[in-house]
């Protein structure tokens, strides 16, 4: 079909071989088997490599994110991270999204590539099985995959873009899966980020460290910023942002029994986008 090339494989999380399509399973020639589930996506993430029975974010907060994300809060991250993709993507292009949660940004970079006559190939990991299922609903286009950041089912040099949103930095992983010159894009919360609702919560709020860091093997050829005031003005939208944040496990519960009882807060979205180039 249009829009799509002939599809850089998963590899086996056992053997390293890649894994082919057969039916409903992903086969690799050691006979190695994994079922496509009902949703779309496939477990490729080993027993042995779980540290938890369901490792990742659980379904409280993927689907309060999900919830969140889908109104267009952050709708300005996503386009920069689409216009990032698109700018850094050659006619034909591999992306991985390293950490793709629910999908939220995934989606969005595959379109803007195919919408610019792009002819992409998009795939998605994320250790969370919650999340991964949205993800395979929402973009049928896109391979997802269970997997581990530090184990990325994927095969070595075959990626032009990785997405790597608020998610755990695997260079040595990048560096394997990454074309030669190929970029992953490194997204962090700015300073500021979300700073009214740590006021809300916490008497004395710190600002997120902020650093440019040069890493072995990589270049910093950019860094993008991707900030705006968002206007929350419900309620129920309210606990889904708090619900999504580290803060629902370590702030004052009097602080955290106020806020989830607003009605409105106006709070920055800030963001900043690094992209580093594989030498």
């Amino acid at each position: 079909s249009k829009g799509t090339i002939s599809m850089a494989n998963f590899i086996c999380p056992v053997c390293s071989q890649p894994l082919n399509i057969k039916e409903k399973s992903y086969i690799c020639k050691n006979r190695h088997t994994f079922d496509i589930s009902s949703k779309g996506y496939v477990n490729l993430l080993p027993a042995n490599k779980k540290h938890s029975a369901s490792p990742g974010d659980d379904k409280l907060m993927v689907v309060a994110r999900n919830n969140f994300l889908s109104l267009g809060y952050y709708s300005h991250l996503k386009e920069t991270l689409e216009n990032l993709c698109n700018k850094y993507s050659a006619q034909e292009t591999s992306v991985l999204d390293c950490g793709c949660g629910e999908g939220y940004y995934t989606q969005g970079v595959y379109e803007k590539l195919v919408q610019q006559g792009k002819k992409a190939e998009i795939k998605g990991i994320d250790i969370s099985k919650d999340a991964v299922a949205i993800a395979a609903k929402r973009l049928k286009e896109g391979q997802f995959a269970v997997a581990s950041s530090f184990h990325l089912p994927v095969e070595s040099n075959s990626v032009n873009v990785l997405v790597n949103c608020f998610s755990p930095l695997c260079l040595k992983e990048f560096s394997r899966v990454l074309k030669r010159n190929g970029v992953f894009l490194y997204v962090v919360p700015a300073p500021k980020h979300l700073w009214q609702l740590k006021e809300a919560l916490y008497e004395n709020p710190y600002e997120n460290p902020l650093k440019e860091e040069q890493y072995e093997g990589f270049e910093l050829i950019d860094t993008v910023k991707a900030e705006k005031e968002i206007f929350i003005d419900n309620n129920e939208d309210i606990n889904n942002l708090f619900k999504m944040t580290p803060y629902v496990y370590r702030s004052p519960k009097a602080a955290q029994e106020v806020l989830l009882k607003a009605e409105s807060l106006t709070v920055n979205a800030h963001f900043i986008v690094y992209v580093y180039r594989k030498k």
